[in-house]
């Protein structure tokens, strides 16, 4: 038997022989397409080459993409386990020409692979063209030697492929093989065509013809070939069964599924069986190409597939979450092929383990209701909408889940009731929204949150890609286009730009395409689910609808990247080395540095600063991974995880573990925002600074990365200018400056001895100047500029020595402002008050009250240059105090 593996290499294997690049399948987020969930055919990461917006070092590929069919237009769910060949996932293997060969060697290439490579037999396979494509048709008759009957000409659209309205075109040739006249059905284009006897293997798309408003206008200058083959269903024909799910890939898993569970896979198991190895692989891809479970967008729907086979699960009996437990038997059979299944394998168990736990908690009560709503219903009766609505929104059933349960039961749903439900439901939200007291200028994004859903971010994984404008907001207001030199509000269907969240700040770049280019200079986040790119259109013009590729600035979402998980690693060393006390009380993660505030009653050491710069430098040095998983906000507490500061948490948070130490995770956070793949890509780590911001918050700043490397070669720069000054090795520098600062201390108390003694009259060698008699007691009284306003009481101290009874007022003039001392020696306490003489000389000053005891006085005021009028003020109270007595 010829495997599917097998399959796949060889018909890669051909190809690349014939002079075809070897493309590796495009992850199954578009990142060309805004207008599609996944990627649903082998051509879409192709698409902009065929349009000519995009070129590659080569005109001939071949791929074997990976496909998704389980949302929009492109839908497979509903179907899959029910049919022989419906999949939610799929791989599309496909040769393309982009203007080198056209439909002869296309026609060629297929029909050697098929017959001579593959052998199958030519008598089982069957043709159609387009009904005007006389040049297939008589390609086929020449090249592959088909007798006129088995080349089928079909006059309607599934044998004309278009891209849309406008675009590429061409006519198209299918392949069938007759699985042989015991299977009912006749070959395509007869009556019995929708039977199960002849099966499209490949398709063939001959892109020839230019189309403009569904109407084509002119040839393509070069015109190109765009091939699918579904590699399940040439696998079932190589391997000679009839069913897709009975090859080999399917057949593994299926069988894992049933001795995991315990049970038949045929009979009223096999349903059950298909969908969970059919779901199996849908998740696998899609948590490997980095989407997680989530209430709308694409993780909605990958919510659902999830969901969908984990009730199968349930039907069949499983005790104990079972999806996870099956990915090693889907590695082992595709990750040969698709090395990121094995590289995502731990994301993968640990996001189904979580996503059926949770699920599980709800299952039991969802279905309960869903008995009791049945039990009085008729067989073939319809359940009420509003009772799938209350299933949707109080279990989180979707629709196509309830429809499915349903399903075996014979019942239908009422679907229009459903949809009233939900519009009810909005409307409620609405007025409660509005009574909540908040902004009126809010409302424009509560509008645009209600009819268009949140913003889908896929800046996870991708730092660009395409978005379609779903609306743009001026001047608070919505409106269908801007123009250049306008700064405007657009909000995309997706994007890769982070909107400024829990610290992180918004990303900035760029949004374009032929006729347009922006400039985003920040991105936020309104109602906690609709980004809002502030653009500053440079050149052209954008309308709602448009598509237009997003490219965020990628250094800059580096930089911030490594800030914030340097940010998370701060805040783990701090708990080590200060205590389990410490906690997030606000941060800032910006491109240039990060900022953390957290609880601490006093300053931190600096020497216990320096041990925790050098654990988060130990772990970057580690280069550990950065892995993230989806939780409950309590099983994530539950695991130690931390809640950060000021962050409101849903039913789900993403919870981001790094580095180890002892064998156990060293950082564990609860955290929305964007990080390093691994701790070496934060480079280097610095604290630049330790401060308050109020009582009982530090505040540590940091640089990391190239950042902190500037800083320390700054640093360095500083250091050598300095030794250059002091005419010193930088080595030698401290000590230099240590021996400047001890003599600058001792001048600095020699020159304040000397004002000392300036001030009391005398100088060096110098006799004091004697007192004068004011008011029948000694008064001395100076002024002297440029005399520290601390030494004042020490002179007037002195000087009171000196004169031994009396009254000392000395001021000193610094700058402008005056400062002034007022002593009385203790004999005349009983007579005379320090603070009243200070005061009249304060007052005189332009200061206001002074104060101290009744022997000793100090005080100012900014009027420097009345120094002169404040002693002659105390000379006068005291001739006043003399009449008075």
């Amino acid at each position: 038997m010829t495997s599917t593996n097998d399959i796949r290499r060889s018909f890669l294997d051909y190809f690349e022989s014939a002079g075809h690049a070897r493309v590796q399948s495009a992850p199954l987020v578009p990142q060309n397409d805004p207008t599609l969930m996944f990627v649903n055919a082998g051509m879409v990461p192709f698409k902009n080459v065929f349009t000519g917006l995009e070129t590659r070092p080569y005109v001939t590929a071949a791929s074997s993409q990976k496909c998704v069919r389980a949302g929009g237009k492109h839908n497979d769910l509903d179907n899959v386990g029910y049919t022989a060949r419906h999949h939610t996932f799929f791989e599309m293997l496909g040769n393309f020409s982009f203007g080198d060969y056209f439909k002869d060697q296309a026609i060629t290439h297929a029909w050697t692979l098929l017959t001579k490579v593959w052998g199958i037999q030519p008598e089982k396979l069957t043709v159609t063209v387009y009904h005007t494509d006389d040049e297939a048709f008589d390609l086929w008759r020449r090249i592959a030697g088909l007798p006129e009957e088995r080349i089928i000409r079909i006059a309607t659209s599934d044998n004309f492929w278009t891209m849309g309205d406008n675009g590429p075109c061409g006519p198209c040739s299918e392949i069938f093989y007759d699985h042989g006249d015991h299977i009912p059905g006749g070959p395509p284009g007869s009556p019995d065509e929708d039977g199960d006897r002849f099966v499209e293997i490949w398709n063939l798309v001959f892109m020839q013809y230019e189309q403009a408003d569904n109407q084509i206008v002119a040839d393509l200058p070069k015109p190109s070939i765009d091939t699918g083959m579904g590699l399940e269903r040439i696998a079932a024909v190589l391997q000679g069964v009839h069913d897709n799910y009975d090859t080999d890939t399917f057949k593994a898993l299926i069988a894992e599924s049933g001795a995991l569970t315990g049970t038949s896979t045929t009979g009223d198991n096999q349903a059950s069986h298909r969908i969970i190895a059919d779901h199996l692989r849908t998740s696998g891809f899609l948590v490997a190409d980095g989407v997680l479970p989530a209430n709308e967008g694409r993780g909605y729907v990958l919510r659902r597939i999830m969901r969908r086979a984990m009730r199968h699960a349930h039907l069949l009996g499983a005790k104990e979450p079972l999806m996870h437990r099956l990915v090693p038997a889907l590695i082992a059979e595709m990750g040969a092929a698709y090395p990121e299944l094995l590289r995502a394998q731990a994301s993968i168990e640990s996001t189904l383990l979580q996503e059926e736990k949770q699920f599980r908690r709800t299952l039991t009560n969802g279905l309960r209701l869903l008995d009791e709503a049945t039990a009085s219903l008729a067989p073939g009766a319809t359940l009420p909408g509003e009772t799938a609505f209350k299933l949707y929104d109080t279990f989180g059933f979707p629709y196509d889940l309830t429809e499915d349960a349903l399903r075996s039961q014979g019942f239908g749903i009422d679907r229009e009731g459903f949809d009233a439900a939900m519009a009810k439901q909005k409307e409620n939200a609405r007025a409660a929204w509005k009574g909540s007291g908040a902004k009126a200028s809010d409302e424009v994004w509560f509008d645009i949150a209600e009819e268009l859903g949140g913003t889908e971010f896929i800046g996870y994984s991708a730092e660009g890609g395409q978005g379609q404008v779903l609306a743009i907001v001026k001047n608070g207001k919505r409106a269908e286009s801007a123009s250049a030199d306008e700064t405007v509000d657009i909000v995309f269907n997706q994007t890769p730009f982070y909107a400024e969240s829990g610290g992180q700040v918004g990303d900035r770049g760029t949004v374009g395409n032929t006729d347009m280019l922006g400039v985003v200079e920040d991105t936020q986040k309104h109602l906690g689910r609709v980004f809002a790119h502030t653009t500053r259109i440079e050149d052209g013009e954008i309308r709602v609808g448009d598509t237009v590729g997003l490219s965020i600035d990628r250094d800059r979402r580096n930089q911030i990247r490594a800030n914030h998980s340097a940010t998370h690693l701060l805040h783990e060393a701090l708990r080590q080395r200060l205590g389990l006390h410490v906690a997030q009380k606000g941060s800032l993660v910006a491109p240039d540095r990060l900022r953390f505030d957290f609880s601490q009653p006093s300053a931190v050491d600096p020497a216990r600063i320096g041990e925790v710069e050098a654990d988060v430098n130990r772990h970057i040095r580690a280069n550990g991974p950065v892995s993230t998983r989806l939780m409950t906000p309590d099983e994530a507490i539950e695991e130690g995880a931390m809640a950060l500061f000021g962050e409101k948490y849903g039913d789900e948070v993403r919870v981001v573990s790094m580095g180890s130490e002892d064998g156990k995770t060293y950082s564990l956070e609860l955290c929305g925002g964007t990080h390093v793949a691994a701790l070496g890509d934060i480079g280097l780590f610095k604290i630049i600074s330790e401060s308050a911001t109020q009582s009982g918050v530090r505040r540590i700043e940091a640089l990391t990365g190239e950042a902190a490397r500037q800083y320390f070669t700054g640093r360095d720069e500083k250091l050598r200018e300095a030794a250059a000054a002091l005419k010193a090795s930088p080595d030698e520098v401290p000590a230099r400056v240590a021996a400047l600062v001890e003599d600058r201390r001792r001048l600095e108390r020699e020159l304040a001895e000397a004002k000392k003694a300036l001030a009391l009259g005398g100088g060096a060698g110098a006799a004091p100047a004697g007192p004068e008699q004011v008011g029948g007691v000694n008064f001395v009284g100076q002024v002297i500029a440029d005399f520290d306003a601390k030494g004042l009481r020490g002179a007037v101290d002195e000087a009171k020595q000196r004169i031994g009874s009396g009254v000392v007022a000395i001021v000193a003039v610094n700058e402008g402002r005056a400062s002034i001392a007022v002593g009385i020696s203790d004999d005349l306490v009983a007579t005379h008050n320090a603070v009243d003489l200070l005061r009249r000389a304060v007052s005189v000053l332009g200061g206001q009250g002074g104060g101290g005891r009744p022997d000793m006085a100090q005080g100012g005021g900014p009027e420097g240059d009345k120094a002169d009028d404040a002693v002659a003020a105390i000379r006068a109270a005291l001739e006043e105090a003399k009449a008075a007595a």
